[in-house]
């Protein structure tokens, strides 16, 4: 337990100095990021909101977590959204949102002391949940996958279903989304020249490096990578050894295994899922997808 414990310590402050690149640019609560999230979520609901304060923030694991602020003045409506970045093609993405929103809905009727008793009915943010995909594996420009997939018997009522809206954001892929956000295009342009550098035969420490000062040169995200040019780096040589591990951990047979240790474990109901994804050596993303398989 104390090996889980130490272990655990050191992915904890790791994730919360090397956060993904996507959230590190549009997940955070300085202005320039507010900003950009702002813009992100103008881009996608075709508004045009002028406040970033508007957006109230948080994070739920490496994702970003948006409510609308209530206010009638401003907004009609509430919206709930996470939004997600991934690198691998996750099939269970529906399920995932689906535990996310189920905690998020707890939070929100807890903050508002409402009773789920009562005979009055609660009213709850619109649910929004998009997925932004850039691996390489081929994927449509934007597509959804259903909860109902997953159901062992087919099911097509529809009366049980809750969706994850995927987003392509490789290079040639959404222009007219990208055209809407700069920070959204800068961000792209800056992963496929890594991508670009990759193909070249550079290793990943060499693509990233190029990259890194080719962004520093176009001054992409306002300058955002040349002022924080280490941290940023070990973003992606953080985000791109994860991949690495998940693809080499499929491949090496271990996935049966581990399914089957991390599915006990949970059960157990002793250990965290950081804990669980400690001990058994692998990322907290390839332990979800586990657990899920």
């Amino acid at each position: 337990m104390e090996q889980i414990k130490n272990n655990t310590e050191t992915t904890q402050t790791q994730s919360k100095v090397y956060d993904h690149l996507f959230i590190a640019i549009f997940g955070k609560n300085n202005e320039r990021s507010k900003r950009w999230r702002l813009e992100l979520y103008n881009a996608l609901n075709g508004t045009n909101y002028t406040d970033p304060d508007a957006l109230e923030l948080n994070t739920l694991e490496n994702v970003i977590y948006i409510k609308m602020h209530n206010d009638v003045s401003f907004l009609i409506d509430s919206q709930m959204t996470l939004y997600e970045h991934q690198r691998t093609t996750n099939p269970n993405m529906p399920l995932r949102g689906f535990f996310y929103f189920a905690q998020l809905y707890q939070k929100y009727i807890d903050s508002k002391r409402e009773l789920i008793g009562t005979s009055t009915l609660i009213k709850i943010p619109n649910p929004n949940y998009i997925v932004f995909y850039n691996g390489d594996t081929g994927r449509d420009e934007d597509y959804e996958l259903k909860l109902s997939d997953a159901f062992m018997h087919k099911d097509k009522s529809g009366k049980f279903e809750w969706t994850a809206r995927v987003l392509n954001i490789n290079k040639e892929y959404n222009l007219p989304l990208q055209k809407k956000c700069k920070p959204l295009y800068d961000y792209i342009q800056f992963v496929s020249r890594i991508n670009d550098n990759k193909e070249k035969g550079m290793t990943i420490e060499e693509a990233v490096d190029e990259a890194v000062d080719w962004a520093c040169e176009q001054n992409l995200l306002e300058g955002y990578i040349r002022e924080q040019k280490a941290e940023v780096k070990m973003n992606l040589l953080t985000e791109y050894d994860e991949e690495a591990y998940i693809r080499i951990w499929r491949r090496d047979g271990r996935q049966q295994q581990v399914i089957e240790d991390a599915k006990r474990l949970l059960a157990d109901g002793k250990y965290t899922a950081d804990e669980i994804s400690a001990l058994l050596n692998i990322p907290i993303e390839a332990f979800v997808q586990t657990v899920q398989a």
